[in-house]
């Protein structure tokens, strides 16, 4: 199973999204390929989780502009079986909600529901109220979430082509499907 994996710039559920991705990795039929938008590479600085991707991903490709690397194209021709985007910023899922695609990611996701190449979104806004993260030293930090972030997570939800995912225990389902593993990752 070939994913491309995408990760933007939110720094929550990132300790345990690279967890999902170190089980999935292991599983004799997933190849993953990781992509980063600009701001996902400071954040994973910032968390000093660079050298674990690098051991986990077969490989690592950073955004140069909208288009670079090129994997819109073999995304949307099926040269993977699908692209995930986890987690996924506010700020991309309003480019997102809106039809704009002047990213990397974006650019991927307005490209791939062109085509049958399922996408999976990972949004860390999702709900109204507050979310809990965690800080890169460990500690809690509470976060408001914005009404119009989970307006522009709703007009996701419509898109044809387009799922959102709403948790981590929805990421681990869709891996148990796809990959026959159960939702802690064991084969």
């Amino acid at each position: 199973m070939k994913i491309v994996w995408g990760i933007t710039g939110a720094g929550d559920l990132m300790p345990e999204l690279f967890d999902i991705m170190a089980d999935v990795a292991r599983h004799p039929d997933a190849d993953i390929t990781v992509v980063l938008s600009k701001a996902a590479g400071t954040v994973l600085k910032w968390y000093k989780l660079t050298d674990r991707l690098d051991a986990i991903a077969r490989r690592v490709h950073v955004e140069k502009d909208a288009n670079t690397p090129f994997l819109a194209g073999p995304l949307q021709v099926g040269k993977y079986d699908f692209f995930l985007v986890a987690p996924l910023t506010a700020n991309s899922a309003a480019k997102i909600a809106h039809g704009i695609a002047d990213t990397l990611i974006t650019n991927c996701v307005a490209q791939i529901s062109k085509g049958e190449t399922p996408t999976y979104l990972l949004p860390v806004d999702r709900e109204p109220g507050s979310a809990t993260t965690t800080l890169p030293d460990g500690t809690s930090f509470t976060l408001k979430v914005r009404d119009i972030d989970v307006v522009n997570v709703n007009k996701i939800r419509e898109i044809d082509g387009l799922h959102v995912l709403d948790g981590l225990d929805d990421l681990r389902q869709l891996f148990a499907e796809r990959l026959g593993q159960d939702a802690g990752g064991a084969p």
